[in-house]
């Protein structure tokens, strides 16, 4: 009988995804720069990312090269910036510890920022077609339904039984087709073996599926139990000078938006009338509002008021600092802005 990984390689030679630019050359670094931008993003959204990534930063030695804003306005739009600046510590620590170079070893991987069991064995299989095993959420939506396997896929004791499914399946792969192999397992899950209305009927493994044998495609995976997204509220300003600039303010290096450039922002309408007024020469109850931007981050649901006011200053003992600049509508595009605050400036353009 034919086992798990040849009946899915015999799918991928006809239907899988062989045109992805990440395939054309599968160096190390190209595999790795995917796999961060595939956490959480569809490969849709990550093609065009990526062609702009590889033609600014063509080596790993040109991304540790860069510099955190030129690095955040290739990224801004992709979300989960963390992703970006572990991307950032790894290309240095290769720099320093491996001379340039993605490490062909499992432990050394494991070491980098950013880089995962999975995304590990991801690089290793696909860069040189190593055998090890991957879990993404693909993988483990297949696996769950393949074997049966009910219970969160997020908990611990249910993660352990399907990297062991992942792993004894490794074992079956034919040699020279393991990074045929973890692509599949991704374009699969991605295309046929999806979460909702999966086609079983074109599916080359039902015959063997446990899910499909039993009824239960539509319960596998289990769900995660849910739980209700707490709401926030904070305030933002939109200033502009005389010569319509706009005011950015950096983040920190970390919590929310991490190290990106953003409008100045508090919690409450005090607090932010407060840093107006130690800050900018103008009247804080002059700003227009403009309409309320809700943004969803992954642990809760952000309510952002901005106020717009136009024609003000710093004041002098303030002046451009590292964290605090004025931005041309023009120079805008060259430094790393969330999405929602970049389409806010879009909407509101300079009169």
């Amino acid at each position: 009988m034919p086992n798990f990984p040849s009946q899915l390689l015999t799918w991928f030679d006809q239907h899988g995804r062989h045109d992805l630019p990440w395939q054309h050359p599968r160096s190390p670094y190209r595999v790795w720069l995917s796999e961060i931008m595939l956490q959480q993003t569809q490969v849709a959204t990550v093609i065009p990312y990526f062609q702009r990534f590889i033609q600014s930063f063509p080596t790993l030695a040109d991304l540790a090269a860069t510099d955190n804003d030129t690095l955040m306005a290739h990224w801004a739009g992709l979300g989960y910036y963390a992703r970006a600046r572990n991307l950032h510590a790894a290309a240095r620590q290769c720099v320093e510890l491996h001379g340039g170079e993605l490490p062909r070893d499992f432990d050394a991987l494991l070491a980098l920022p950013g880089i995962g069991r999975s995304t590990a064995g991801a690089i290793l299989s696909q860069a040189w077609n190593d055998p090890f095993a991957i879990l993404d959420g693909n993988v483990k939506r297949v696996l769950t339904r393949y074997h049966g396997i009910s219970g969160f896929p997020g908990q611990p004791a249910i993660e352990k039984q399907l990297w062991a499914q992942a792993q004894a399946h490794v074992t079956q792969v034919p040699t020279g087709r393991m990074a045929d192999y973890t692509q599949a397992q991704m374009d699969f899950g991605a295309t046929l073996c999806t979460r909702a209305k999966p086609a079983c009927i074109l599916c080359p493994l039902q015959n063997n599926c446990a899910a499909h044998a039993q009824g239960l495609v539509d319960a596998l995976p289990t769900p995660k139990p849910s739980k209700v997204l707490p709401e926030r509220e904070a305030s933002a300003l939109l200033l502009e000078d005389a010569q319509g600039r706009i005011l950015l303010l950096k983040r920190p290096p970390t919590g929310i938006w991490a190290s990106l450039w953003t409008l100045p922002q508090a919690e409450t309408d005090t607090e932010l009338r407060e840093w107006f007024a130690a800050t900018v020469k103008g009247d804080y109850d002059n700003a227009n509002e403009l309409p309320l931007i809700v943004h969803t981050f992954s642990h809760y649901r952000l309510h952002l008021q901005t106020l717009h006011l136009r024609k003000v200053a710093l004041k002098s003992k303030v002046g451009d600092n590292a964290d605090l600049r004025w931005v041309a509508r023009d120079e805008l595009a060259a430094l790393g802005l969330p999405a929602p605050i970049r389409k806010l400036l879009d909407r509101h353009p300079a009169h």
